[in-house]
Order: structure tokens, then C-alpha cells, then sequence
């Protein structure tokens, strides 16, 4: 296919319209004073992390959150940087892929973090040169990912895998992979060093549009399309030292959901300022309007794909320590998200 194909009808998304909230003004309000709590939250320039953009850019956290809690946001190029301030006490919730939620989960034999929210499924490319029309073609070429063992590093060489090819980390094989900050990803296909790279919105969009074609949409792997691309973290000591806290910042993360599914040209704003700001490039309103059909916004964390993507990550020698037998139990904390939902009137969510 020569396009992202945005011109597919979008999968179905789980709006989340809070008790009281106007579908079409940023909801929330001050939370009652806390105990003057330091919240430190992480997330990256990706439209994959449109909600976190939102709930910043828009101030929905901070009003919701309430002036007793102390909000510091800080951006990272990818998930396991944002584990690595995890484990240095740095960061206390962090929007981030699967798989260096995966990685911190095992390294710490579990304790560390809680998945306690999804934000977005889809949204992840694999984006080639022209003359390039299979797996078999990309033998001997350099291609890329954000970040070597993260969410799109691992669904890079787990498909090549299946497609017969061998990768190692240190960029030998059939396929090299270079791990890039995304920007870096963009100026070196431009330039013409980089053959493809499997990444993240609106890094694809505007791959495409420097002459990139999509060789797989990471959807079509997935039972109906759905994928966690990013869910939501917290370090497991903030979540037993605040949970209210945890919960405020819940709310704002639903109402931030909720704003997005149902503001999306104020969104795309929101999130085209959020990038520029951090990267220092310009988003043109095209590519996002191009790419925001691509993702789904959900509080849904999407369980069921994140054994799939261990199960990956391990077969990669991404996650020693990981045992088969016992998986993943004990990842998943929603009882404040189901409150969440509860209080407004919604399905709560099944704990995994």
C-alpha cells in the first residue's frame, strides 16, 4: 500500500462521557485540597500520547488534580528512559508502551509498577522506501526503531522473525536495526541512511509523506485491530502512599479521554503545540488530521495484548526472568479506574 490508510473506517472507541461533563467543553473541576502531594508524570512527544498532550496542554490535569497537588510533567523519546526514572524515584505515573511496562514489571520481580489505565491502541507502522514490497526485500538493509526492546523495536523483530529473518541488538543479521529518537529516524530516511523504521504516530504520516510507503500496519496483526500502544503506569510505592491522589489523577486521565474522542480539531492543536514544543518540530495540521484516524483513545488498557507482546519481547531475550508459568500476574491494578467508571455511570472493567 503507498499511504497510511486513513481512509479506514475507524475501529470502534470507548468514549468515557463523565457524569456532568459537557461533551464539548473541558471537563473537570478542582479536586478538594490534598496534603500538597508531588505528582512527577511522564509521557512522550507522540501523537500515540494525544491523551497525556491533552490533559496537559489543556490544563485538565492541573484542574482536576487541584492546587494541592504539586504537578511536574516531564517528556522522554522512549519507555525505557521513563522505566529507568521509575527505579531512581524520578517519576511516579507515566504514560508508555507495553513493553518497557513489561521490562520494569520483570527486572523488578513485579513490584515496581501498575498498569492502571490504557490510553491508545494502534497507531504503529512499518514505513519503507519505494522498490521495497516484502520481507525478503529488506535483506541486508538498515532500517530502525525508537529505542532498542521498546513496544515498536520488539513488534519489529518479532515480524521480521516470523518472515524468516534474523536481527541481534547489536544491529547484525539478515536486517540491521538502529534504534533512533524518532526525529532522528525522520532526518536519516530523508537523507536516505535508513531504509524503513517501525514507528509510532505522526513519525509514520510524516514518513510517508517524504516519499515512505506503509509495509505493515501493526493492526492487521492483532484479533480486530486492537493492540495496547499505550497504557498508563504508576510506581507502585506512589499508589500505596497516595491512592488518592492516583484516583484524582484517574479522573482527569478519563475526562482528558473523553475530550479528545470528542474534541478532535482542538485536540490535534492541543497535541501539534504539545510536540512542537518538546521536539522542537512543527507538526502541520495535515499529517495529524491524516494520522489521527489511526488510533484509538481508550481507558481500556487492552489485556489480552500484553501477554502476546511478553511472550514476544521474551522470545527476543528482551525480558530474562520472565517466567512462562506465572505470566504477568499482579500487572494490572484497576480498582481506582472501575471506581472511576462506577462513579460515572460506566461498565467497569474486567481485572485481568
Amino acid at each position: 500500500m503507498d499511504r497510511l490508510p486513513a481512509w479506514r473506517a475507524p475501529v470502534v472507541v470507548l468514549v468515557l462521557l463523565l457524569a456532568g461533563c459537557g461533551a464539548t467543553s473541558a471537563p473537570g473541576s478542582p479536586a478538594p485540597a490534598g496534603d500538597g502531594v508531588t505528582l512527577r508524570l511522564a509521557y512522550f512527544p507522540n501523537v500515540t500520547h494525544a491523551t497525556a498532550l491533552v490533559g496537559d496542554r489543556g490544563r485538565i490535569f492541573e484542574r482536576v488534580l487541584g492546587d494541592a497537588v504539586d504537578l511536574r510533567v516531564q517528556s522522554f523519546n522512549a519507555g525505557n528512559e521513563a522505566v529507568e526514572a521509575i527505579f531512581n524515584g524520578g517519576i511516579d505515573i507515566a504514560y508508555i508502551g507495553p513493553n518497557p511496562t513489561l521490562n520494569a514489571f520483570i527486572r523488578s520481580n513485579g513490584q515496581a509498577v501498575r498498569i492502571i489505565a490504557g490510553a491508545t491502541s494502534g497507531g504503529a507502522f512499518f514505513v519503507v522506501r519505494e522498490g521495497i514490497g516484502s520481507a525478503e526485500d529488506l535483506r541486508g538493509r538498515t532500517v530502525a526503531s525508537p529505542a532498542l526492546g521498546n513496544t515498536q523495536d520488539v513488534a519489529l523483530r518479532s515480524w521480521l522473525a516470523d518472515q524468516g529473518l534474523r536481527t541481534t541488538a547489536e544491529g547484525g543479521g539478515d536486517v540491521s536495526i538502529t534504534p533512533l529518537a524518532n526525529a532522528d529516524i525522520l532526518e536519516s530516511f530523508v537523507s536516505g541512511s535508513l531504509d524503513g523504521a517501525w514507528v509510532p504516530e505522526p513519525w509514520a504520516t510524516r514518513m510517508v509523506g517524504q516519499g515512505g510507503k506503509v509495509l505493515v500496519d501493526e493492526r492487521d496483526l492483532w484479533p480486530d485491530g486492537q493492540y495496547v500502544t499505550t497504557h498508563v503506569i504508576v510506581a507502585t510505592s506512589f499508589l500505596e502512599r497516595h491512592p488518592d491522589v492516583v484516583a484524582r489523577f484517574l479522573r482527569a486521565h478519563a475526562e482528558a479521554t473523553d475530550y479528545v474522542n470528542a474534541n478532535p480539531l482542538d485536540s490535534r492543536r492541543l497535541v501539534s503545540q504539545g510536540i512542537e514544543a518538546i521536539t522542537g518540530s512543527v507538526v502541520v495540521p495535515a499529517v495529524l488530521e491524516a494520522a489521527w484516524p489511526n488510533l484509538t483513545f481508550t481507558v481500556d488498557p487492552i489485556a489480552s495484548s500484553l501477554q502476546e507482546s511478553a511472550v514476544d519481547a521474551h522470545g527476543l531475550g528482551f525480558l530474562e526472568g520472565y517466567d512462562p508459568d506465572t505470566g504477568l500476574a499482579g500487572i494490572y491494578d484497576l480498582a481506582l479506574l472501575n471506581e472511576v467508571l462506577r462513579d460515572a455511570g460506566r461498565p467497569e472493567l474486567v481485572q485481568p
